[in-house]
């Protein structure tokens, strides 16, 4: 019985996932004839079903661009630079994407060291300096084994020097991998979908208005009260606005 539940399931498995390669290719299809609608439709079926990928987001980013819809097309293209943070035409086309958008937000300026590393951590996932640091944790044994056996002195030498870089690496990979999680699980990030927002000193409609923000402006969520969240720019700004008006990444 075990089995047999388990051919289904695989079975089912496979029948979704070919599902959502149809879905994606109809997209592709509907995208190149310019039925941008469809294409949307198409892709976003596949969201429903569950399934994601840095290449899903980018395609709906690139289709509500094509139909003038700042806020999703910046949405999406944020949504796929987490899956694929070192790709430069995802990078690309967010920015043309912003440059639509009423706010020109310029950013606090920050030490070189501290840019060095933001952008360094920001090259890959999480998942990838992971499975980076592992491997070159196996190099390290292995080149230590090769050292500490090893009785010829120059072999002894190379494979010392080896298994310094290999541990020096792995240390590396596994620090930009925690640092590149802390931002991606610890910064709550959103997009603002309305064609504009208030933004108040306190949660309350009565509250004095601090600034105003546009449609395809990104915040980072700070805390939440009722119907209100705390919200910060960029460029240090801050205060409250309504949660409804924004669309969590």
């Amino acid at each position: 019985m075990k089995k047999i539940i388990c051919l289904l399931f695989i079975t089912m498995s496979f029948f979704a996932f070919s599902q959502n390669e149809l879905k994606f290719d109809q997209g592709k299809e509907h995208y190149n004839e310019a039925n941008y609608e469809a294409a949307i439709t198409s892709w976003e079926s596949i969201l429903e079903s569950g399934e994601h990928s840095a290449a899903l987001y980018f395609n709906l980013g690139n289709a509500y661009y094509r139909i003038d819809q700042i806020a999703p097309s910046i949405y999406y293209y944020e949504k796929a630079l987490k899956l694929a943070p070192g790709d430069p035409e995802i990078k690309n086309n967010l920015a043309f994407a912003q440059n639509q958008t009423i706010d020109i937000i310029e950013p606090l300026p920050k030490n070189l060291f501290s840019t060095w590393i933001e952008r360094t951590t920001q090259l890959f996932s999480f998942d990838y300096w992971a499975k980076t640091a592992i491997i070159f944790s196996i190099g390290f044994v292995f080149l230590f084994l090769g050292y500490y056996f090893s009785v010829v002195a120059m072999k002894k030498r190379l494979f010392f020097i080896g298994s310094f870089l290999s541990l020096f690496i792995s240390l590396g990979c596994v620090f930009f991998a925690f640092s590149n999680y802390a931002q991606v699980n610890n910064n709550k990030t959103a997009i603002l979908f309305a064609s504009s927002s208030q933004v108040r000193s306190e949660p309350l409609e009565r509250a004095e208005l601090s600034f105003v923000i546009h449609e395809g402006t990104k915040v980072k969520i700070i805390s939440e009260e009722a119907d209100w969240v705390r919200i910060k720019l960029a460029d240090g700004k801050d205060g409250w606005m309504q949660k409804g008006d924004l669309k969590e990444l």
